[in-house]
């Protein structure tokens, strides 16, 4: 399938899902200058959890995990997937520049594809060096630039990595397990119990919430349940199935380029050179792993 193949309404959906996820980044550090990363994962999650639960039931989609195995799944995968990426990358969040943070959180399929080469046998190519020497260069730029400031956080960028990893990680054990659980409700039971898991610990290290948040946290809180965890995990289970891979990857390659963007206009942060030089290279890592070959072969 080539992006002319594509309907409109499937083309308007991918622009309006890479905008949701781009813009996201910016919304989530809005709402971390009132509230805990633990408490607004575990309060968001939570809430969007029950409320993908709610609109796959009406849809007629089985929502209950059967037996031992496929609960085995749902934590199994739901421990980097869920867990690992959204523990951590609200951590990242939270001493980062939003845009710095989404640039950083995306370099995930290179560690994918990464982790397949070191891990399960699959073939190094020249294309995947050219995209860990780019996404090596990015976080060079970003560590440097940190380590260049008093006020700088380089731990942010260890955060950012290991919710990169974790993710990567996931994806492919995901690929890699026999799923008999419907992929939505797979997805909202990883995120019931990643919710479940990180409330005791928000609940234990961070101070109690207040409740008395300004209108603009409220509105990134409902940002985050009804259209984070909402509206763009519906958009993107109805896309995963008709996307071409090369598509996907745009999408994917556009996600940190609005993040950086849109954090002036959100929260007020300006990006440096570094952000945008290191954007360039993890955007260049994105393609030579996700991006076709000639003639239409995939890269390894």
């Amino acid at each position: 399938m080539t992006h002319a193949s594509l309907s409109r309404s499937q083309l308007i959906g991918l622009i309006v899902l890479t905008l949701m996820w781009g813009i996201n980044w910016p919304i989530m550090k809005l709402s971390l200058r009132e509230l805990g990363p633990l408490h607004f994962r575990a309060l968001t999650m939570a809430l969007g959890a029950l409320g993908l639960l709610l609109f796959f039931r009406l849809q007629g989609i089985r929502m209950l995990p059967r037996g031992a195995a496929e609960w085995r799944q749902v934590v199994w995968l739901g421990l980097p997937n869920m867990l690992g990426w959204h523990a951590l990358s609200i951590y990242g969040l939270a001493q980062l520049p939003a845009g710095r943070a989404a640039v950083l959180g995306f370099t995930m399929p290179v560690w994918t594809v990464a982790l397949g080469v070191l891990f399960y046998g699959e073939r190094l190519t020249a294309r995947l060096l050219l995209a860990a020497a780019a996404v090596l260069a990015g976080i060079t730029l970003l560590l440097w630039n940190e380590l260049a400031q008093l006020a700088g956080q380089p731990a942010g960028i260890a955060w950012m990595q290991g919710a990169a990893l974790c993710w990567a990680l996931g994806t492919v054990w995901m690929r890699r397990t026999a799923i008999t659980l419907p992929s939505e409700t797979l997805v909202v039971w990883m995120m019931a119990l990643a919710a479940l898991a990180i409330a005791p610990l928000a609940l234990a290290l961070e101070p109690t919430l207040s409740w008395r948040f300004s209108p603009a946290v409220w509105a990134s809180l409902v940002w985050a349940v009804l259209v984070n965890y909402g509206a763009s995990q519906v958009i993107w289970f109805r896309l995963a199935r008709v996307l071409p891979p090369s598509t996907s990857a745009m999408s994917i390659m556009a996600v940190p380029l609005i993040g950086v963007l849109s954090a002036p206009l959100i929260v007020g942060e300006w990006p440096q050179w570094q952000d945008l030089a290191a954007m360039t290279c993890v955007v260049v890592a994105i393609g030579a792993v996700l991006l076709p070959a000639r003639g239409g072969r995939e890269t390894a």
